[in-house]
């Protein structure tokens, strides 16, 4: 299809039905902008072709399970609706080219796999790293022509880089594929993408909510084969809103903040002669607290403390979403964040104690839903975002006060998406 015949199915609300499923309903006149809009840049980027193709791959938002999935733990997560989206076209040329709105073009040759340390913590890195994969694992990849846009915050907790990764690998899964790599395997290439090539050792939390979609538990006690579970988890039913509050805070330059909880806590591991924390009893810990403490250090202790009652959380968590006990869900999920703030300590970057946005957020999400509603650290942490359950009745009030702090726009209320990454035409 080219570009005046895909405008032209788009406008007529040929993708309507799909658009209500990804976004929901009252989104569609400005998703069909959006992606006339994507359709016109890529002409202005390559020209007009004959086989123009729409791809979309979401955010995610942990509920629950926060630093768990790198040491093996369990998790419940659910892509969101914002996304990635890309308009491609196939070419054979061995070359991908993509361009992502605000950004250079990124240029890889298929047949360059080369971990390339000055594309560290760039998005050609993620590119590389998955198309490495693919061809690693003996599934095809072509060239290819791409533009992409983003409606997921950067650096915002919601997981724009796994979006990324997912959408990459659904475009090559579809085009080159037929569609024959499943889900689950696309997050774990999107996930090597990040690690050896990106230079950021992620767990598989991310790209899985984003590649699987809706709401899911997932056990990494075996990484090569998590146990994934699609949940019934109604926000309606529950009475609340989900509202992500971006504090204003960017995750630049703190890689080394996030790498330092995996490897403090596999640190701990170590001690037990253990590669990963998951087995590691909380017993077990405290009987050998002060040897940890000399050997590791008191926040590495602390950190294991965290994995330990946050992945014995994530089953409770699990029972009352099956349950809808809503009262122990909001619950769990504050003592959940508390554990992440006290214990885990990624609320704030220790090496810019004067910026502590989030920490601001949390206070006044305390304040305001005290008693009604939760609020906790969302995603990887130090900066980005906070995730917050608000009862329908308080969401105004809610938004009023987090707004009147962190500017207008920065509370953005969101809904769970039910698809992963998909081929939207």
């Amino acid at each position: 299809m080219n570009a005046a015949a895909l405008k032209q199915w788009i406008a007529n609300g040929k993708l309507d039905e799909k658009f209500a499923v990804l976004y929901g309903k009252e989104q569609i006149p400005a998703q069909k902008a959006r992606y006339i809009e994507a359709v016109d840049a890529f002409v202005g980027l390559y020209g007009d072709r004959n086989n123009l193709t729409l791809f979309s791959a979401p955010g995610r938002t942990e509920i629950a399970g926060n630093h768990t999935d790198h040491n093996h733990g369990r998790v419940v997560a659910a892509s969101v609706n914002l996304d990635v989206i890309a308009v491609v076209s196939a070419n054979e040329t061995g070359t991908i080219r993509i361009q992502s709105k605000g950004y250079k073009m990124d240029t890889v040759e298929i047949s360059d796999m080369e971990i390339k340390p000055e594309e560290d913590n760039k998005a050609i890195a993620l590119i590389r790293g998955v198309v490495s994969r693919f061809q690693q694992k003996g599934f095809a990849v072509c060239g290819l022509d791409a533009y992409t846009t983003s409606n997921v915050l950067k650096g915002s907790g919601l997981s724009s880089s796994a979006a990324f990764e997912v959408l990459v690998g659904t475009i090559l899964n579809y085009t080159a594929n037929n569609g024959a790599v499943s889900p689950v395997e696309i997050a774990k290439y999107s996930q090597y993408a990040e690690n050896v090539y990106f230079g950021k050792p992620s767990g598989l939390m991310d790209q899985m909510a984003s590649s699987v979609g809706s709401a899911i538990t997932i056990d990494f006690a075996d990484t090569e084969n998590p146990i994934i579970e699609k949940m019934d988890f109604d926000l309606n039913d529950m009475g609340c809103a989900l509202c992500i509050v971006d504090v204003g805070g960017n995750h630049a330059d703190l890689t080394h903040e996030y790498a330092a909880i995996p490897a403090e806590m596999k640190a701990v591991a170590a001690f037990f002669g253990k590669e990963v924390l998951r087995g590691v009893t909380y017993r077990e810990l405290l009987d050998n607290a002060p040897a940890i403490r000399e050997k590791c250090g008191d926040r590495a202790f602390l950190r294991a403390f965290h994995f330990i009652n946050e992945n014995e959380r994530v089953g409770e968590i699990v029972e009352a979403i099956r349950k809808k006990d809503y009262e122990t869900f909001q619950k769990l999920i504050i003592e959940s964040g508390n554990s992440s703030f006290r214990y885990l300590q990624n609320v704030y970057a220790s090496s810019a104690p004067q910026e502590q946005g989030m920490s601001v957020a949390l206070a006044i999400a305390e304040k305001v839903l005290s008693g009604c509603g939760a609020w906790r650290v969302h995603g990887g942490g130090f900066g980005g975002t906070t995730q917050n359950f608000v009862p329908f009745e308080k969401v105004e009030e809610f938004r009023r006060e987090i707004e009147g702090v962190f500017g207008e726009g920065s509370c953005h209320i969101l809904s769970i998406r039910p698809l992963g990454g998909t081929q939207v035409l």
